[in-house]
């Protein structure tokens, strides 16, 4: 699992330590920007928020581009709360922008380059730490679940089972993400018979959960329930969705925080494909 894919809550809210950490070195850029120019009465905070809107529009732009037929609507393409984005292309982008403004202002070189060094050094000694000290190769948990009738179960012997590489939803009928998402995970668990989907609830009640299935006509198979929500915690996942992918030898090879559009969802599953 990759650390900076890990959820923390703040508050009612959660995020990623990846999107947690791009906002702190920003943060660190502004504060050493401001610093540095503030001698030469030069600041270099709006080409800083331009480089990152215009390295955020562009990773979507080519998300989108990739994954066009798996949008229904136009809008669709606009809603950015499923994390579909291609950060290399971003990361081009921004640069490009970059280059461009060193070029056109020679003023601003000093305080810009301090900048963009200071957040590029927050970013990557806090994502290198972190990756150091998460161990590699997670292991499908085998955490006591149980499904609607209270039978007891472990997800390694359902993997077991049916020996192919497994998709775990964690949510919550509470939760608006988790509803939005679920009809189009349900139609992926149709379509999709190379590839086991599973659903763990978090913390309801059998009768809260049968009420959310036939409220909203769903109709899932592998659905168990975890009770006191064990398996989210081992997983690190404190907010809801979250999506794990493993490999059919139970390796966790792929997360995702938050929302799911069916883009997002084929590109995870391109790592299972023959």
């Amino acid at each position: 699992m990759n650390p900076l894919d890990r959820s923390i809550a703040l508050g009612p809210l959660g995020v990623s330590l990846g999107q947690l950490l791009l906002v702190v070195a920003m943060i660190v850029a502004l504060i050493v920007g401001a610093w540095m120019g503030r001698r030469r009465q030069i600041s270099v905070g709006d080409v800083l928020f331009n480089a990152l809107l215009f390295g955020v529009m562009a990773a979507r732009i080519v998300f989108v581009a990739r994954y066009w037929q798996s949008y229904d609507t136009f809008w669709s393409w606009l809603d950015i709360r499923d994390s579909g984005f291609e950060p290399l292309a971003g990361l081009v982008i921004a640069f490009i922008y970059l280059a461009w403004r060193f070029w056109r202002q020679p003023a601003m070189r000093r305080p810009l380059g301090a900048a963009v060094l200071s957040g590029a050094l927050a970013w990557s000694m806090t994502a290198g730490a972190l990756t150091l000290m998460t161990p590699r190769g997670a292991s499908l948990p085998s955490i006591p679940l149980a499904d609607l009738d209270g039978s007891p179960v472990v997800l390694p012997t359902v993997l077991q089972e049916v020996d192919q590489p497994m998709v775990v939803n964690l949510w919550a009928s509470w939760c608006p993400p988790c509803r939005r998402e679920m009809p189009m995970l349900e139609q992926a668990q149709r379509e999709r018979g190379d590839v086991s989907f599973v659903f763990v609830n978090q913390g309801e009640s059998v009768e809260v959960i049968k009420t959310f299935l036939q409220r909203e006509s769903l109709t899932l198979d592998h659905l168990y329930r975890d009770p006191n929500m064990t398996f989210g915690r081992k997983v690190g996942a404190v907010a809801m969705p979250t999506t794990l992918y493993y490999d059919a030898d139970g390796q966790l090879v792929d997360t995702h925080f938050g929302e799911l559009s069916r883009a997002t969802l084929d590109r995870s599953l391109e790592r299972f494909a023959p």
